[in-house]
């Protein structure tokens, strides 16, 4: 198989079953059952191929470098009424863009002879005509000379100011007893003119002195620093060209990098990107999988029918990803390409703009004349969203227009969330969580069989600028986000494990990812559709809270039992 022909027939029988009748969204999707057919077949590829050399980090052989990839399969429909699908992986494999079996890349940039190889070689040369300047023994002894003369220069340059000072600071000792002397007629007043000439004249000799000695400097400086500028110059006029022709590449890219849609449409990364949002292209946009997928499909005349993107490897250290899992599309580069590309195709609506509040009722636990507790449903906003209005805050503030949310739950944790009616209780009770005197518990169930009775996890989180909302594990610009974790019951024929979270601090998707990730509980929460697998619902509920009553100072709980 070749580039030229990348329709792949399945090998298992798909007779009965029933296609889908729109596009999945590819942003928040559930694999459908010939999508995963795909995949499999994809992945038994993965294993039995002999072509090239890639570490997955899935033998324990292998060594250096671990790489994990995500592949991407688009069932597709040929001229002939024939179904098959389309195999493709984001960014390079085995340090290739190309490689038979997988859908060629949008435009390949390391095509041999192309603009950019040849470009590429330019930047290339210019970074050794830098490296060899710098490298240059005349240029390296000529900088090793300047700096210690100028060191040399700046420390004789201080130590003449010093005592510049001291001079100064003893002469206006000297006026002002000669003046005390004037004054009690000690001294006569020719003799005190006399001593003020005498002063003046010390001063403008040091004076002239100094500046002496700092032109010396200068001259001694100005003779070395010639000489190397000869060599910084020629550097920066390299840098100069380095930069600008950097800067025409990239653009020339972004123009080549033309995506193709259902409709029969161009648009490049620069039209995307640059003149419709106003933003740089993202690093690696146009290599993920989808739009490969989707580009080559449009130009072959396949008509798409269903996406489904997984991992294949290791999980890297910072975001979370289950060899064979699937996942939804990258926001940060794929949403706008996407946005474009699936123009023309039916697909299903984005399930991020129906409210998924709609038919929902809030059951209030408690009320009293100061606050009152919500026991939230699952899939229901805390506060509004950038689309969806409807939650939590706008319902209690149509109740009660000074209320306030003293903290908040994932749209999909459902449990107590407390609200103040007015602000000097909010305050009261905001600043209990701030000292973390509130005390909080959390129901869950996790996919997998924990060994350990408790844990206690302590990953720094922070938001994926590239996939927001997902969090990464971040030691660099993370921050304190620490869960304990206490073993209730395991149900060993379903592989579940009925745990307590204790939160410490307060992170967005904190227990989800301390769940999910390898260096933490490595067992996802049962219906985390964002670093696990989708279910009915998300299994996480905050089922208990204390905390001290802002008015009436007595230390109050209250639980609600979790409904699955």
């Amino acid at each position: 198989m070749t580039n030229t022909d990348c329709f792949i027939p399945f090998k298992k029988s798909i007779v009965g079953i029933e296609l889908p009748t729109l596009f999945n969204f590819p942003f928040y999707y559930q694999a459908h059952k010939i999508v995963k057919i795909a995949a499999e077949q994809v992945q038994e590829y993965l294993i039995t191929q002999k072509d090239w050399k890639h570490n997955f980090g899935l033998n324990k052989n292998d060594t250096g470098l671990v790489i994990g990839k995500m592949f991407g399969v688009l069932i597709v429909e040929n001229s002939k009424n024939e179904i098959g699908f389309l195999a493709a992986y984001s960014g390079k494999l085995a340090d290739s863009n190309e490689h038979a079996y997988f859908v060629p890349p949008v435009f390949d940039i390391l095509k041999k002879d192309g603009f950019f190889r040849r470009e590429e070689e330019v930047l290339n040369q210019l970074n050794r005509n830098i490296e060899n300047l710098k490298n240059n023994e005349d240029f390296k002894r000529l900088k090793t000379h300047f700096e210690t003369e100028n060191n040399l220069a700046k420390k004789e340059v201080e130590e003449a100011k010093a005592e510049l000072r001291n001079k100064k600071k003893e002469r206006k000792i000297k006026r002002n007893l000669a003046l005390a002397k004037l004054a009690n007629n000690e001294l006569s007043k020719t003799d005190f003119e006399n001593l003020k000439e005498k002063l003046k004249n010390e001063s403008l000799k040091q004076q002239y002195f100094f500046k002496k000695l700092k032109h010396e400097w200068e001259e001694r400086l100005e003779t070395t620093e010639k000489e190397l500028k000869r060599f910084t110059d020629k550097i920066l006029a390299f840098k100069t060209e380095r930069k600008e022709r950097s800067n025409q590449l990239q653009q020339r890219l972004f123009d080549n990098y033309k995506f193709l849609n259902a409709k029969g449409d161009y648009k490049s990364l620069q039209t995307i990107f640059s003149k419709e949002l106003e933003i740089a292209p993202p690093a690696g946009a146009g290599e993920c999988a989808a739009p490969k997928l989707l580009h080559y499909a449009y130009k072959n005349n396949l008509k798409p029918i269903a996406l489904g993107e997984f991992w294949w490897g290791q999980s890297p250290k910072s975001e979370i990803r289950k060899h064979k899992e699937f996942y939804p599309s990258c926001r940060n580069k794929c949403e706008p390409i996407l946005g474009f590309m699936l123009e023309g195709l039916e697909v299903e609506k984005n399930p991020m703009l129906t409210n998924p509040a709609e038919g929902k009722s809030l059951t209030i636990v408690y009320e009293d004349e100061y606050l009152l507790l919500i026991n939230k449903p699952a899939e229901f906003l805390s506060v509004p969203g950038r689309n969806i209005k409807d939650s939590v805050q706008t319902r209690m503030q149509k109740l009660y227009p000074n209320s306030m949310l003293v903290h908040r739950l994932d749209q999909s944790t459902s449990g107590l969330l407390l609200v103040a009616k007015d602000k000097e209780t909010y305050q009261h009770l905001q600043s209990q969580f701030i000292k973390r005197t509130v005390n909080k518990r959390y129901f869950a169930v996790l996919d997998g069989i924990l060994k350990q009775k408790t844990a206690f996890i302590d990953l720094p989180l922070r938001v994926d600028l590239n996939n927001r909302p997902h969090q990464l594990v971040c030691y660099e610009h993370g921050k304190a986000a620490q869960t304990k974790c206490e073993v209730l019951q395991i149900n060993s024929s379903k592989n579940q494990t009925r745990v307590h979270f204790y939160p410490l601090t307060g992170r967005t998707h904190q227990l989800r990812v301390h769940a999910a990730h390898p260096d933490g509980l490595n067992a996802a929460i049962i219906g985390d559709d964002l670093y696990g697998k989708r279910a009915n619902r998300l299994h996480l509920h905050a089922e208990y809270l204390e905390f001290l009553h802002p008015f009436t100072k007595e230390r109050v709980s209250f639980k609600v039992e979790a409904d699955f």
